[in-house]
């Protein structure tokens, strides 16, 4: 285990006991794309695109985001994902799935069979290009997922079985033991090095797609990602490229513009399951500050493909507020299909080797849509929130409340979430209240209640308070 695990638990230690830091310790332990043994100090983070910080992005699985299942659906519905705010299209892997160990009926779209093919249950490469290029006449940048450590049992690449990981026996072997359905690449031959390479060449070349998100970056070498970079960037320099990792800086100074803020998620799922005090989001926010580098873009999230869904994990106004928190926080929100309609369709096993559409139109749902393109759009009309400071603000009832300040130097911005189930009245530090406004979100009350410093929120209930800034 990394040193840096246990001293980041003894705060936990001391407010929550040797049980759950326990179960914690080993979580970070159990995922490697967690912990890294990069010093900050050492490193300095790339230079993303600017556009990048205050940018949405929306995770598709084509199979389930519509009962057609196929790409020709996505750009039917472009219209709607722009008038949400949606920036960036990730879509999860679009090649052929493999046939051979599949699990489940149809298999996981990350057993790829050809990275230079399209699935034909999702249509023609046509169709593809004609959705990238619909997107872009929507000012939307279309990423794709690459699985570079992996393929299929029957991919097209087993006829290079030299490309391939190996027991000591010589069988080919998975690059984790339970993905049984894969089979890993050896990336100490060059060759897979120039093949992964040319491929992501290919589709941002001839197809024009924006980047690309890397599926379990660390299972693949830092230094592959360097050259894909170099690379890329020939053929496009605002290339975008997303890992799927946390807590390893060295991706993001080196290869990545954004990465995936996994510890917060674990952390955040504790808090939702009543099992860590609110205020332990402040202390897992704090040390990720210290392990990488000033400026450092992460991607948030509450839902994606790998979860059961945050409605059900967390409850509807539960998922809600935790969604909020995602919002108002730095660095990227990521929003997964069906979010703004209350989808509870499981998205993870068995979901990803089984047809299970987003269900759209569930009733006695909160108008979630509404409040959602409210919330991005004060996100994206305010830099205090994409390039501005995040200020933790005490409150008397911190197991409960999250209380942060956004500002910059025109803005000033309060927000206080409720992540438990239970009502909390109580008040926030803040040593000037004056001319902080309720911000008004579609769907929601204003509540004539909640005046600062005070607060009394019913159970996942949140505000959101504005002010000019004073020179």
């Amino acid at each position: 285990m990394h040193p840096d695990v246990p001293n980041a638990m003894n705060g936990i230690r001391r407010k929550h006991g040797n049980l759950l830091a326990a179960v914690l310790v080993g979580w970070l332990a159990v995922n490697s794309a967690v912990i890294s043994a990069a010093d900050p100090s050492d490193l300095s983070t790339r230079k993303s695109p600017d556009w990048l910080r205050s940018a949405v992005v929306y995770e598709i699985f084509p199979r389930d985001f519509s009962e057609e299942g196929n790409l020709n659906a996505i750009t039917a519905r472009l219209d709607e994902l722009k008038d949400l705010g949606v920036d960036v299209l990730w879509l999860m892997p679009v090649h052929p799935i493999g046939e051979k160990m599949k699990k489940g009926s149809i298999g996981s779209p990350f057993a790829v069979r050809d990275f230079y093919a399209i699935n034909p249950d999702y249509g023609t490469t046509n169709d593809f290009k004609r959705l990238i290029e619909e997107a872009h006449k929507r000012d939307m940048k279309v990423v794709m997922d690459i699985v570079a450590g992996q393929t299929a049992w029957d991919s097209v690449l087993m006829a290079h079985p030299e490309f391939y990981l190996h027991d000591k026996n010589g069988a080919i072997i998975p690059p984790d033991p339970a993905w049984t359905d894969v089979a890993g690449l050896n990336y100490a031959n060059p060759e897979v090095c120039r093949y992964m390479i040319e491929m992501m060449k290919y589709w941002l070349k001839d197809f024009g797609v924006d980047g690309f998100r890397c599926d379990v970056a660390p299972n693949v070498p830092l230094d592959f990602w360097e050259a894909s970079r170099a690379e890329l960037e020939k053929i496009n320099p605002q290339v975008i490229i997303l890992a799927d990792a946390g807590a390893k800086p060295e991706l993001l100074t080196n290869a990545f513009d954004v990465d995936s803020s996994w510890n917060f998620i674990y952390v955040l799922d504790l808090v939702m399951g009543g099992q860590l005090s609110a205020d332990f989001i402040r202390e897992s926010w704090e040390h990720t500050q210290q392990q990488f580098p000033k400026g450092a873009l992460h991607l948030r999230f509450t839902d994606n493909h790998e979860r059961t869904r945050a409605v059900v994990r967390y409850g509807m106004n539960g998922a809600l507020a935790a969604q909020v928190l995602v919002l108002m926080l730095d660095g990227v929100p990521l929003f997964y299909n069906g979010m703004e309609a209350g989808d509870a369709t499981e998205s993870a096993d068995p979901a990803l080797f089984e047809k299970m559409p987003v269900f759209w139109h569930a009733s006695g749902r909160p108008p979630l849509r509404d409040i959602y393109r409210d919330l991005i759009k004060l996100r994206k009309q305010n830099a205090a929130f994409y390039n501005g400071e995040v200020v933790w603000l005490t409150n008397t009832a911190p197991a409960q409340v999250v209380s942060i300040l956004r500002r910059d130097a025109k803005d000033e911005f309060v927000v206080l979430i409720n992540l438990s189930s239970s009502r909390v009245t109580g008040s926030v530090e803040l040593p000037d209240t004056e001319s902080f406004e309720p911000v008004k979100i579609s769907g929601r009350p204003v509540s004539a209640g909640n005046l600062l410093p005070s607060f009394n929120l019913s159970g996942y209930d949140w505000c959101i308070y504005h002010r000019t800034a004073t020179p």
